[in-house]
């Protein structure tokens, strides 16, 4: 009896040995692979990454004795990895001014660190006003530029290459739908197909200058747009400004063969180290104007006319108040006075703006 116990015994504690060897190997396994993921991690994540930027604003037009309360702008982003050269971006405006839209929605490869592919739904690499994000304007409205002349967002893909160790050029080329980004079931020929260039010279420098051109036919003409624009930055003071020009193959609704824009405009930041609550003042002022334009409007698929913007001028002054961080929040405050006929005139406004980007 003696000798089964001390068996038994023998036998138990030679099992829970090879237990615990086998745990202690897995826990070192699982240390291993965790201290291994981490070191990865600090170089390369698959967590999504998500940003949102809200812009509410008040407007009181002068002319008209008239107010507005609006939510310019909702928008939530989703972006991250899918492997190491592989990304993604989605991003939603839950209210452009009222409506819901789905901007952006593409995949990114980037074989190399100098260059990527961006296949999917995306903004248009076109006029350096056009591809700010609302967070990053300097005014509450954008330029005539941005806003009425090119304001573009397709469905293609694009290639863009910058090696600042080689060249001071960042080139982006690309081919769209040419329908915007809401019209996608149509089949188009290749003659019909929007092609677009940007070409940024010194562009990690204080001084920079993009040259920009597109050509869109999604119906019976063709629009030509080409764009020139520089920046410059010398201490606190920052100056930009943009030129563009646009061709058709046949005009039916415009007196002139040709339709231009412009815009120019400084800001001056004003630091307050002592503040507790504002990081700093920024006065704006800016000039823009545009000719009668014509542009397409698409319906659908099978419906699209034209429409034709009359010309305009403006100015447009004010400050934006930078609160302090931890994220990007800032107040605009502007007035924009407009020149041209009545239709014109009563467009002129005061908005107070409050954007928030996390």
């Amino acid at each position: 009896m003696g000798l089964l116990s001390c068996k038994f015994l023998v036998e138990w504690s030679m099992n829970l040995m090879k237990k615990h060897i086998k745990c202690s190997a897995i826990s070192i396994l699982f240390l291993l692979c965790s201290s291994y993921l981490s070191a990865s991690d600090s170089f390369f994540s698959f967590v999504p990454h998500l940003e949102g930027t809200v812009r509410a604003r008040y407007e009181y037009f002068n002319y008209l004795n008239q107010n507005r309360f609006q939510v310019r702008n909702a928008r939530l982003c989703i972006k991250g990895n899918l492997t190491p050269v592989t990304s993604y971006k989605t991003e939603v405006d839950f209210s452009d001014a009222g409506s819901i839209k789905m901007l952006d929605a593409y995949i990114r490869v980037q074989p190399q660190k100098s260059w990527t592919l961006t296949l999917g739904q995306q903004k248009v690499p076109f006029s350096t006003d056009n591809i700010r994000t609302p967070y990053e304007l300097y005014f509450a409205s954008r330029s005539f530029i941005g806003n009425q002349l090119t304001n573009l967002h397709d469905v293609g893909i694009s290639a863009n290459y910058f090696d600042k160790n080689k060249f001071p050029l960042n080139l982006t080329l690309g081919v769209y739908n040419g329908m915007g980004i809401y019209i996608q079931n149509k089949t188009i020929s290749f003659n019909k197909l929007s092609y677009d260039a940007r070409l940024i010279v010194l562009p990690e420098k204080a001084f920079q200058i993009s040259l920009n051109a597109n050509t869109i036919c999604p119906g019976d003409i063709r629009m030509n747009y080409y764009d020139a624009g520089l920046k410059y930055d010398i201490g606190n003071l920052h100056f930009e400004s943009e030129y563009f020009f646009k061709t058709y193959s046949q005009n039916i609704l415009l007196d002139q063969k040709f339709s231009s824009g412009f815009f120019a405009f400084i800001a001056y930041d004003i630091w307050t180290p002592t503040s507790k609550t504002l990081t700093k003042i920024t006065p704006v002022l800016r000039v823009d104007g545009m000719s009668d334009n014509l542009k397409y409007n698409i319906v659908s698929s099978s419906i699209m006319n034209y429409a034709v913007e009359n010309a305009s001028n403006r100015i447009t002054g004010g400050i934006t108040l930078s609160l302090s961080k931890p994220f990007i929040n800032d107040i605009r405050l502007n007035y924009e006075q407009y020149f041209g006929n009545n239709d014109t005139n009563i467009q002129s406004k005061f908005m107070a703006e409050y954007v928030v980007h996390f």
